[in-house]
């Protein structure tokens, strides 16, 4: 199953995120599924990570917002359910598939990764929040929260990103020393364009 080109995986997903996904989903969209994949790669690179290991991690990485293609609700369920329902096809055992479905699981809001793979998958799933994307990025999610009426206006918004980055943590070495000293940057920055003291 190694042997299996994960490219060809990559090209399967990202041509169905592309064709299927409702405009709406400005955030939750292809390029975030290849964002998400190209961070995982460097951790696979600077962690040393297992072959069989960066595999599932890879596989996850393609796999974990597909249930957007579904709704907004509960969509790491509804990406499971995609993920046990089209894996066997490419020749993934019921062990690799169950740790792939952990891994998306992990993915969930609040993050509560419970090993290496699961805390890389979730760093990178929320990488841009410790880099000079953020704002760009988050524009995006502004976006698509708007559409959901999550959030009503700028001010909304930002109250929301404030309580949201303050409860988040990153989980490994890499984006605690790297990631984590730019988030707070960024919470000061929004704080202080209010005149917020405290949320």
């Amino acid at each position: 199953m190694i042997s299996l080109n994960i490219g060809k995986l990559k090209s399967f997903i990202t041509s169905k995120l592309e064709k299927e996904l409702p405009e709406y989903i400005s955030y939750h969209d292809v390029q975030h599924t290849i964002d998400v994949l190209n961070t995982c790669n460097a951790y696979i690179r600077r962690m040393k990570i297992a072959e069989k290991d960066a595999f599932l991690l890879r596989t996850a990485a393609l796999l974990h917002d597909t249930g957007f293609l579904w709704g907004f609700e509960n969509h790491e369920e509804k990406g499971m359910a995609y993920t046990r329902k089209i894996l066997p096809d490419w020749g993934y055992s019921n062990r690799d598939i169950d740790i792939v479905c952990k891994l998306i699981k992990a993915t969930a809001i609040p993050q509560k990764p419970q090993n290496t793979l699961e805390e890389i998958l979730c760093d990178a799933d929320l990488d841009y929040l410790g880099t000079d994307k953020f704002y760009k990025i988050g524009e995006k999610l502004y976006r698509e929260f708007m559409h959901f009426q999550i959030v009503k206006n700028r001010e909304d918004w930002d109250r929301l990103q404030v309580k949201f980055l303050q409860s988040h943590s990153y989980f490994t070495a890499f984006a605690k020393k790297h990631r984590e000293p730019v988030k707070q940057k960024y919470i000061n920055e929004i704080i202080l364009k209010h005149g917020w003291n405290s949320l």
